[in-house]
């Protein structure tokens, strides 16, 4: 493990940046070219260690991966060509890898094994197993296919027409069944309880795939795709700047006085910006400039982020789903927010790489964060004058968790030492510089 690092405070904020590729868009770019037989060439492809992992799985399948200084040209097998892998495949620290790709491997119809780090063979895989077993998969795992290590049998593949309504919205059940559709005999629907994100939705529409998507009952939609003959994914893809990312830039510059930080390139999907939302609801001052669509359907644009007077607001049932990822950082938002914040209908923070719930309120505590742990979520009591005292806290291996407690640093009177801020690099491994180049002020113990 390497030296905590220290994050003094630092005002203002003045600066311009790009945050690395989008995560998700990255994942599942890699997966739907091994599905592929035409080369693509991605551009700012993520190179961070679970997409890393995403390619490192899709050469176990046959795919050829070859990367250059900023993009990877992937020459995929197709929707039905693929070996037997030859070894077991490590997803590593990724659930959604793990997820996705069990969908894909259940199509492919070949005998495989998949297993991860010790994080993530503790988090729950029975959500994608057991519908994918209703579509005709044979799948075994730890604990009846709850939990990792997992093999999918090689039965030859041969999925069935399925419809699955999701108990709690997730776009890596979602895309797991997506995926595994486009092997079907028939239509594949999927009913999800609110709008998570639609990065998988948006890609095989771009790659020529029939999707359909319907309001059903309530807030709930209904995904629908017919299962294509090949997939004619875009020869060309450049990935977006990860929005969850930018999201740590956007919190530093709105609790930092007279802060201006502006963030370019980055992905403006609307189930990925609720945190904008909620930023609104709070006061934020954010604006969004030039926002075009890419070649795969993603809005993207420029972020232009000035500090706030935040008041506190509630962020319920509805609002999770499309900010999962940054509603840890609500915790240091409602630190300087007027008011009482509270976060509930987020227990699937409790199965991230850590339990985020009780991770962010016992280290924010330590900070000097009022803020109060719930069943399925927290409360924060702000102090738009005092926010964050200061002091030593662990990310406990999660990267969102460093990061968020890094910007702690920046805006704290004392300043805050991080240990473990090498978990950064699971998905911003540029992160410690940019953070030096912004503030100038961080320094190794």
């Amino acid at each position: 493990m390497n030296k905590p690092v220290l994050i003094g405070p630092f005002q203002p904020l003045r600066a311009e940046l790009s945050v690395p590729a989008d995560k998700s868009i990255s994942h599942r770019v890699a997966l739907a070219s091994l599905l592929s037989q035409s080369p693509v060439t991605v551009t700012n492809y993520l190179t961070a260690e679970d997409t890393l992992a995403t390619l490192d799985a899709i050469k176990a399948f046959d795919a050829r991966v070859a990367p250059t200084r900023n993009s990877v040209r992937i020459t995929g097998v197709g929707l039905h060509c693929a070996p037997e892998p030859k070894n077991v495949i490590d997803a590593r620290n990724s659930g959604t890898l793990a997820r996705i790709i069990l969908g894909i491997a259940a199509g492919f119809g070949r005998f495989s094994c998949f297993t991860g780090d010790a994080s993530l063979r503790e988090r729950p895989m029975g959500r994608v197993v057991e519908p994918l077993r209703r579509m005709g998969a044979e799948i075994r795992g730890v604990t009846g296919g709850e939990r990792l290590p997992m093999v999918v049998l090689g039965n030859g593949g041969g999925l069935r027409s399925s419809e699955t309504v999701l108990p709690v919205a997730s776009a890596q059940v979602k895309s797991c069944l997506l995926f595994a559709g486009l092997f079907a005999d028939g239509p594949v629907m999927v009913t999800e309880p609110g709008r998570s994100r639609d990065h998988t939705e948006r890609l095989l529409k771009a790659c020529g795939v029939e999707v359909t998507i319907e309001d059903a009952y309530s807030s709930s939609r209904l995904v629908t795709i017919e299962p294509p003959g090949v997939l004619q994914i875009p020869g060309e893809i450049e990935v977006p700047g990860d929005f969850s990312s930018a999201a740590f830039w956007i919190t530093a510059a709105l609790v930092v006085p007279g802060s201006e930080v502006r963030i370019r390139k980055v992905g403006l999907n609307p189930t990925r910006t609720r945190f904008l939302d909620i930023l609104s609801r709070m006061g934020a001052e954010v604006e969004m400039r030039s926002v075009v669509e890419d070649v795969i359907g993603e809005p993207v644009g420029e972020l232009v982020v000035r500090h706030s007077h935040l008041r506190a607001t509630e962020i319920g049932p509805d609002d999770v789903p499309s900010a999962v990822d940054e509603l840890p950082l609500l915790a240091l938002l409602g630190a300087f927010a007027e008011g009482e914040t509270l976060v509930w209908g987020a227990r699937e923070l409790r199965v991230k790489e850590t339990d985020r719930i009780k991770s962010v309120c016992e280290e924010f505590r330590q900070l000097g964060v009022d803020i109060e742990e719930r069943p399925d979520g927290f409360a924060v009591l702000g102090d738009p004058k005092g926010g964050i005292r200061g002091g030593r806290a662990s990310s406990r291996g999660d990267h969102r968790i460093g990061m968020g407690l890094a910007i702690a640093g920046l805006a704290s009177e004392g300043g805050v030492e991080v240990e473990n801020l090498e978990a950064a690099a699971v998905s911003y491994p540029r992160f410690l510089w940019d953070l030096e180049r912004i503030s100038g002020r961080s320094d190794r113990r």
